[in-house]
């Protein structure tokens, strides 16, 4: 089967939405150390390789929101599609307690290599789907693990990550906030958004609607938990591009 940096679902579908997941996929390509960075799979499946749940809830998402979505097809240990390509963190040696074999000894040669032909395709297709209209929303979507190594439990059900556009952040945060069962984070688990990531260089440099929502991955990790999630978020999400007035 032919390698592709990225998977497009529902490209012809016509709302206002983009759905994005930087994060979909474990998959190291065979061009990288023959398709291993050395991790046993335990390691492959945790969140330092992908972002667990995030590629499911995102296709279920963006139908729902009748939507197109991107997805990328290399994990984030191969390259980060998710930092600007100046970001230290770009590509990682270690992850949350984790060494990566594979990047040890990965030169600037190695990553520029990585960016063309992995990184710059993604980006390059999820540019080429927001100038499909004017008026493009774009909603990224990711997962997070419930704790960290040595640190504190998270407590959020879901956090809604904004940088300094919070027009359709703030909406939303309020929808999901009057629901009792939820506990949700404004910029939680991390805080809104780094210079060159994916919504800065798509959203905020376009002066496009965005907004980032990340959910607890012990929360997505079956198609039946992605598909309920997915019921749950569309309708505010919704409401709250419609609050928006724009």
């Amino acid at each position: 089967m032919t390698y592709h940096p990225y998977h497009i679902v529902g490209a012809a579908r016509p709302a206002r939405w983009l759905v994005t997941c930087d994060h979909a996929s474990n998959l190291v390509p065979d061009d990288v150390n023959g398709g291993t960075l050395g991790l046993p799979e335990a390691e492959m499946d945790r969140h330092i390789a992908y972002d667990v749940g995030a590629a499911g809830l995102a296709r279920a998402l963006a139908e729902r929101l009748d939507a197109p979505a991107i997805l990328s097809n290399f994990s984030r240990l191969v390259i980060d599609p998710n930092r600007g390509e100046d970001d230290p963190t770009l590509l990682m040696k270690l992850y949350d307690g984790t060494i990566i074999p594979g990047n040890r000894h990965a030169d600037a040669a190695e990553v520029e290599r990585r960016l063309n032909a992995h990184y710059r395709p993604y980006h390059a297709a999820l540019a080429d789907l927001a100038a499909r209209r004017d008026d493009t929303v774009i909603l990224s979507i990711h997962s997070f693990t419930p704790q960290l190594r040595g640190r504190e439990p998270r407590p959020w059900h879901l956090g809604v990550l904004h940088g300094h556009d919070a027009r359709l952040a703030d909406p939303l945060i309020a929808r999901l906030e009057s629901e009792p069962d939820l506990c949700v984070g404004r910029n939680q688990p991390y805080g809104g958004h780094l210079p060159g990531d994916a919504i800065s260089r798509h959203a905020l440099a376009e002066g496009r609607l965005n907004v980032l929502v990340e959910l607890r991955n012990d929360l997505i990790g079956t198609e039946a938990e992605q598909a309920a999630w997915a019921d749950r978020l569309a309708p505010p999400l919704e409401a709250a591009l419609a609050d928006t007035g724009l």
